[in-house]
């Protein structure tokens, strides 16, 4: 399959919210970069995490197989909850990036998604 998407992208906004009214992980508020990999080749990412009141985090190194998905929730490359940051993926093959946010604060849940800014 030909490759889609770009090799380089930013999410501006990043907050995961500390509380959760779901006490499974599915249901915990959480964030998430989705990585589309539709190229015949492994995609090889780098994330750095960028606060507002310290230096940059990473870059976190991990894999995307060759035509997969990859979620990648935030909080397992020890971002905090309560805390404004923002995000660059780089990759060695266009790949496509979208950011979710599962918000559970409330009983209600609220899921935000978009796709992130590339700029190549």
């Amino acid at each position: 399959m030909k490759s889609i998407g770009k090799k380089r992208w930013a999410i501006a906004e990043g907050y995961i919210p500390a509380q959760s009214t779901g006490t499974t992980r599915q249901l915990r508020s959480h964030e998430t970069a989705c990585l589309l990999n539709a190229s015949d080749q492994d995609a090889h990412v780098e994330i750095t995490i960028f606060y507002k009141d310290r230096d940059p985090g990473g870059p976190h190194k991990l894999t995307v197989p060759a035509r997969r998905t990859l979620h990648q929730r935030y909080c397992d490359l020890g971002v905090a909850a309560d805390m404004d940051y923002s995000s660059v993926i780089e990759s060695d093959v266009p790949i496509v990036v979208q950011h979710t946010r599962l918000d559970s604060r409330k009983e209600a849940l609220a899921l935000l998604s978009t796709v992130a800014y590339s700029s190549d």
